[in-house]
């Protein structure tokens, strides 16, 4: 049986994986701005930041019809099910991981200090190295699977697409069994963990490996960005590019009949909200160059104020079809005449600093749009725009709504989608 407890784990963020999370596309050059945040972020972490791993493997594993059985804990994420039970796993591994309280504490004093641009580097910073900590201990738990001629299966969590996140205190009371002391972790009435970049994750574990190899949804190498890694068994499928699309001149009449996004994928929010939006909020238009013009129109409200209206729109360009619908630009800022935001907490209190943070952010540019399927975020819906995870996930939805408008039609769509929505 496999423990891990590590108090002090090395952090090396890789600055491709800062920038993709900062929302810059592969292989951006960081203005000299940019670079003098993302080095401030990164030192003032090395100096004072204290990250922590806890991982345990768990004593019973068992898959029910539409349930995972973890030492009789039952779950019901039915992705988390399918996966395990498509892989054949016979044991599970339970992992926490933390950036620790002082940088969400630093990042709050930046924002007082009404400086938004270094709160958001520092936020961005911190996502960074939750997603390094959890590489990193399924890299430890690689190394000891393989030694049994086993495979680790790619982690999930509460909040995941089909993993409600309400099951995350069900998940923490069963790791803390027998080291509470060693996941210093409060949980949120919403089912949030505190410090909020914190993760809790369950990695599967095979003796089928000839299944992993076969079935590439199980391969944890797709979503793991440690490069020089002995045990990897397929690319690292977020470094793409559009240049991954490239096809020979002999190849490329199979490729345009291709669908180049995935029809079977499985959303964070159901099919009927997705159709319903598809068909009420957003509009599409194809470009001349082959690529895709999108508007979402966004309804929320305020936190405070009685919940007052907002209407925010969102402005995506995607690329051709043949190269995988790149998205290319992202713009997000409230429709015209709607003056719902200036009501919003946050906006009180920093005015404008706010909006410039959310016109910065443009999650997954440059990536190809079936990414988002694969994106993990935050699973926060509030209606406001005060908070970046609020706002990715918002971002989120966006995305895969004209993931799954897209995925539905032959080829381009004409000169407009989504009637509905021509009055945005």
């Amino acid at each position: 049986m496999i423990e891990i407890h590590d108090t002090a784990p090395g952090v090396d963020v890789h600055p491709a994986e800062y920038a993709r999370l900062l929302g810059y596309p592969p292989g951006w050059v960081l203005s000299e701005r940019a670079m003098e945040l993302a080095d401030g972020a990164r030192g003032w972490y090395a100096q004072h930041g204290r990250p922590w791993v806890y991982a345990r493997q768990a004593s019973e594993l068992r898959t029910g019809e539409d349930t995972t059985i973890i030492e009789g804990v039952t779950f019901s994420g039915t992705r988390l099910r399918n996966t395990l039970h498509a892989a054949g796993a016979h044991s599970a591994i339970l992992v926490a991981a933390s950036a620790g309280p002082e940088l969400e504490r630093e990042a709050q004093v930046r924002w007082r200090d009404e400086k938004p641009d270094e709160y958001f580097f520092l936020e961005m910073y911190g996502s960074a190295v939750v997603e390094h900590l959890v590489m990193m201990t399924g890299a430890t738990l690689c190394a000891w699977a393989e030694r049994d001629g086993c495979a680790v299966l790619p982690h999930y969590s509460p909040g995941y697409p089909e993993w409600s996140i309400e099951e995350q205190p069900a998940l923490l009371g069963l790791m803390g069994r027998t080291r509470a002391d060693a996941i210093p972790l409060e949980l949120l009435d919403s089912g949030m963990l505190r410090p909020k970049k914190s993760l809790l994750a369950v990695f599967g574990v095979t003796r089928h490996t000839d299944r992993v190899r076969r079935l590439t949804g199980l391969i944890p190498c797709e979503n793991c960005s440690l490069a020089a890694c002995q045990y990897r068994r397929a690319p690292y499928r977020r470094a793409r590019t559009p240049a991954a699309f490239e096809t020979s001149a002999i190849d490329r009449d199979t490729a345009d009949e291709a669908a180049p996004l995935d029809r079977n994928a499985s959303y964070s929010v159901s099919v009927k909200a997705l159709q319903r939006w598809s068909e009420d909020r957003l509009s599409i238009a194809s470009r001349p160059d082959g690529g895709v013009d999108a508007i979402f129109r966004y309804e929320g409200t305020t936190c405070t104020n009685t919940g007052r209206p907002l209407e925010f729109h969102y402005h995506v360009g995607l690329g051709p079809r043949e190269e995988g619908y790149p998205i290319r630009e992202q713009r997000c800022g409230p429709a015209a005449g709607d003056e719902g935001y200036t009501s919003m907490c946050r906006y009180i209190s920093h005015g404008e600093q706010l909006m410039t943070s959310i016109e910065l952010e443009r999650p997954l540019n440059g990536q190809a749009l079936d990414d988002v399927v694969r994106w993990t975020r935050p699973a926060n819906s509030a209606g406001c725009y005060c908070d970046p995870e609020s706002r990715q996930h918002k971002w989120g939805l966006v995305l895969e709504t004209i993931h799954y408008t897209l995925a539905r039609q032959p080829d381009h769509p004409g000169p407009l989608a989504g009637e509905k929505a021509k009055r945005s």
